[in-house]
C-alpha cells in the first residue's frame, strides 16, 4: 500500500530526479525537445533543496512511497501564484514516475496534498495544466472545472496552459470518503 509523508530536505535530490523523468516523459509529445531538455537533474536538486529548507508562499510538500518505501512521486503547493481567479490555493507541482501511474498513487497524493491544504486554512484550489496534457482528465475525475487557458513561455517555445479548478476544497477531499 502507498503511503503518503511530508517530504523532507533529505528527499529533495530524489524528488528532483522524478520530476526531470516524468516532466520529461509527460511532455514528451507536448513540447519541442530543445524546451524538454532545458530541465536538469542539478537545476531541480537546487529547487527542491531550497523549496524544502525554507518553503515560501505557504508552500507544502508531499512525497510518495511504495511497498519498498522509495519515493516515486511527490505534490507541492501553496498560496495561488496569480491571485486573477479567486482560488486561494494552487498545486505548483504533482509527478508520478510512470509505473505507478494508473494505480491510484496520484488519487492518493491529491488526497492528502487537498486535506493538508485545507489543515493550512486554504479552501479552494487551482492546478496549471498543459492544454494537451491528457493527464488533465485526472483533474476532471475529480471534480475540478477548466477556469481559463493562457500562454505560458517554456524554454524558447510558447504553449497553452489550462488552470483547472476547484471552488470548494471540502469538495474535492468529499470525493476519497
Amino acid at each position: 500500500m502507498p503511503e503518503v509523508r511530508v517530504a523532507h530536505f533529505e528527499d529533495a535530490e530524489t524528488i528532483a530526479e522524478i520530476h526531470v523523468k516524468s516532466w520529461k516523459s509527460t511532455y514528451k509529445d507536448l513540447i519541442d525537445e530543445r524546451d524538454l531538455s532545458n530541465t536538469t537533474v542539478e537545476h531541480r536538486i537546487a529547487l527542491w533543496e531550497t523549496v524544502l529548507r525554507t518553503p515560501v508562499n505557504g508552500q507544502i510538500a508531499f512525497v510518495i512511497e511504495n511497498d519498498e518505501k522509495e519515493v516515486v512521486g511527490f505534490v507541492s503547493g501553496g498560496k495561488e501564484r496569480t491571485k486573477n481567479y479567486g482560488f486561494d490555493g494552487e498545486i505548483y507541482a504533482i509527478y508520478l514516475l510512470d509505473e505507478y501511474q494508473g494505480q491510484g498513487y496520484g488519487k492518493q497524493l491529491l488526497k492528502v496534498f487537498a486535506e493538508g491544504m485545507e489543515k493550512a486554512g486554504y479552501e479552494s484550489l487551482l492546478v496549471w495544466v498543459l492544454t494537451h496534457n491528457p493527464s488533465s482528465r485526472f483533474y476532471i475525475k475529480y471534480g475540478a472545472d477548466p477556469i481559463e487557458a493562457e500562454k505560458v513561455t517554456i524554454g524558447q517555445g510558447t504553449y497553452e496552459e489550462t488552470a483547472y479548478g476547484w471552488n470548494e476544497l471540502k469538495e474535492l477531499i468529499h470525493k476519497f470518503s
